[in-house]
């Protein structure tokens, strides 16, 4: 069935989208579900990127199931929305939200980083169901994006395309032409959404090449900004529903986030960017999410 997942509501009031108190703990539920599944899919592994996956699953968890107008069961029907996992490395809170989805069995999961698995560390749009772009070299996703959404003009469809950028990624200069590319051609069915965890591979952002202040450098270049707490479902949700009330223009969201969320020890800190567990480190892990 073509549509949007089944926590999506309307709100009777101004402001669009408005997440009910039942909705919201299913939601919470599922976020903390695919945290434990990326845990355990990093750890029987022992390879991936916990610390961007944790931060971005909120993200996911509302878009996938709130947001975007998709069909599980036919992955290319044209008039899909588009989502872009630009920062590749955070592919498997892209494959488990995926599974849950319906995409592909949740059973597969376990098959990562395997040899013969469709499930590498990166996305492969060739082999995985619902993946619309292959990424990992960081700096491009957010092109393709705008390119998919110029597209979508030119062809008379109404379909939005979504692109989740990491931090760091945006230090790179392609984001940038990017940026003005999609500001100049007016993509108001463009909406990107940066995973602002402040920490990258070897540091803290502002220690490694600073990019604040990230708003005001979007909308000099002529996009809306927003910015949220990006482990907040209701306003994650209600970011996109203004945003989608532009026409005329790109936006960003701005979604503050915590590098690791969920596991104390693997917050806010850069060693988490691509370490995998131990035993004991995923005993405490898992028995933190559970809880």
């Amino acid at each position: 069935m073509n549509g949007r997942g089944s926590f999506y509501k309307k709100a009777c009031r101004k402001g669009g989208k408005i997440l009910t108190d039942s909705n919201k703990n299913l939601m919470e539920e599922k976020s903390k579900k695919i945290r434990c599944s990326i845990l355990n899919m990093i750890t029987n592994a022992q390879v991936g990127h916990i610390g961007g996956s944790f931060s971005v699953t909120d993200i996911l968890v509302s878009l996938y199931f709130s947001i975007l107008n998709i069909d599980p069961a036919n992955p290319d029907w044209q008039d899909r929305d588009r989502l872009i996992l630009s920062k590749g490395h955070g592919a498997t809170a892209l494959y488990s939200t995926l599974a849950e989805r319906g995409f592909f069995p949740v059973d597969e999961l376990i098959t990562f980083a395997k040899l013969g698995s469709r499930f590498q560390v990166h996305p492969d749009k060739r082999k995985v169901p619902g993946v619309e772009a292959s990424t990992g070299a960081l700096g491009q996703g957010l092109s393709i994006g705008a390119g998919m959404a110029l597209a979508a003009r030119l062809n008379a469809k109404n379909y939005h395309t979504y692109v989740i950028l990491g931090d760091g990624e945006i230090q790179e200069g392609q984001v940038w032409e990017a940026a003005m590319f999609a500001s100049h051609y007016k993509l108001g069915n463009l909406t990107a959404i940066l995973d602002y965890n402040n920490v990258q591979l070897m540091g803290y952002i502002p220690e490694i090449m600073e990019i604040a202040p990230i708003k005001e450098k979007f909308f000099s270049f002529g996009w809306n900004t927003i910015e949220i707490n990006g482990h907040d479902h209701g306003q994650i949700i209600n970011a996109v529903s203004e945003a989608k009330k532009i026409k005329s223009r790109p936006t960003i969201i701005i979604a503050n986030t915590v590098k690791g969320k969920g596991v104390a020890f693997m917050e806010n800190t850069c060693e988490w960017h691509g370490k995998a567990p131990c035993k004991e480190e995923y005993d405490t892990a898992i028995k933190e999410i559970d809880n």
